[in-house]
């Protein structure tokens, strides 16, 4: 974890832990992560209304928290020996709803689901979030009338290179390409990729070579792989894999929540509610041909959020009905994750690892 107080945890790792208050959850939970076996255990807790997701700055070690209400804010906290410390004061977002943040050099970005906007927001020289919100509402819908009715965006997402700005719409089955306006600070729409009608894309993640993209759908169990291409900005849809069996009469529908991949390349791992399972895709036939290779249970009910390591060799899986945070070692030959413990986090709802 950067900044100047990582100095003081004496090589110390955390792991920051959202969950929503309005469901019995505490806000952000920190916890150490042991380096031998990966263990979580609880340090302090740092006060945020509903913290659907968070994001840490690698450089500065200040974390972001964005609130799924109406209201629509982003909190900021700054790294201390015993955990978090409020980074000035919530900043709205100029949307209800958020459900994802992330960081591009001096910007912050929301992907607000009720409205159906994304909002790019500065960033000041301490990390602290500047504001005013800036805007750009989303147009368009899909079949599923009961989810589709308009536009949700449900994640913003940089690119690897910081150059573009890829937002994920469930409403309205497609994935925006934006580039940051130097006049306004805002975003705009270069380029907008539609997928198959009905399917709710809700995620995606860069395979570690930068070429592919993976983005996972939430109305239907299953993963599009895409080409990205980074000098022109466009993304190109090459063809679907399942993630989960449909299932017979009686079946649990699938919602599919989360996606990463393995820092080496060769495996992807998806979370799936309802079946409440990880799938994992083993990547050795290359980047654009994953293959189902297993699926394991998620060690509760309801996984919302995924996290690798950065060794590539345990997965954290927050499971938000059944309320914890469950850590897996990760096969390193099969990618096959091993429930290895679990630590209790009521509404769970994502989990950001510093290492």
């Amino acid at each position: 974890m950067g900044g100047a107080d990582s100095t003081d945890r004496s090589g110390e790792h955390r792991a920051y832990i959202g969950s929503f208050t309005s469901g019995g959850g505490r806000g952000v939970t920190i916890a150490t992560v042991d380096p031998k076996t990966g263990a979580l255990t609880p340090l302090s807790v740092a006060t945020a209304e509903d913290p659907s997701y968070l994001a840490l700055a690698r450089d500065t070690g200040v974390l972001y928290a964005v609130s799924e209400t109406e209201r629509g804010e982003v909190t900021a906290f700054r790294p201390t020996a015993g955990g978090l410390a409020p980074l000035g004061t919530p900043v709205r977002v100029g949307g209800s709803g958020p459900t994802h943040v992330s960081i591009a050099g001096r910007r912050l970005f929301t992907a607000n689901y009720t409205s159906g906007s994304v909002s790019s927001i500065a960033l000041a020289a301490d990390g602290s979030p500047a504001g005013p919100a800036r805007v750009l509402p989303h147009r368009g819908s899909g079949p599923d009338t009961a989810r589709q009715a308009g536009p949700h965006a449900h994640q913003v997402l940089p690119d690897p290179a910081g150059r573009w700005v890829l937002g994920v719409d469930l409403g309205t089955d497609s994935v925006r390409v934006c580039v940051p306006d130097v006049d306004t600070g805002g975003l705009r729409v270069h380029s907008e990729t539609p997928l198959r009608a009905g399917t709710g894309p809700r995620h995606l993640v860069f395979h570690p070579e930068g070429g592919t993209v993976y983005v996972l759908h939430e109305l239907e169990p299953q993963v599009t792989v895409c080409r990205w291409n980074g000098a022109s900005g466009h993304l190109e849809p090459v063809h679907e894999v399942p993630v989960a069996p449909s299932g017979g009469s009686g079946a649990a529908r699938a919602y599919p929540s989360a996606i990463v991949a393995s820092p080496d390349g060769r495996f992807l791992w998806a979370a799936v509610r309802g079946a409440d399972v990880i799938v994992t895709l083993s990547l050795a036939d290359g980047p654009e041909r994953p293959r189902p290779a297993g699926a394991v249970d998620c060690g509760g009910a309801w996984p919302r959020d995924l996290a690798v390591n950065a060794a590539g060799s345990r997965l954290y899986a927050a499971n938000e009905h059944s309320g914890d945070v469950t850590w897996f070692d990760v096969d390193p030959l099969t990618g096959r994750p091993r429930r290895a413990g679990s630590l209790p986090v009521p509404a769970a709802t994502c989990v950001v690892l510093d290492a």
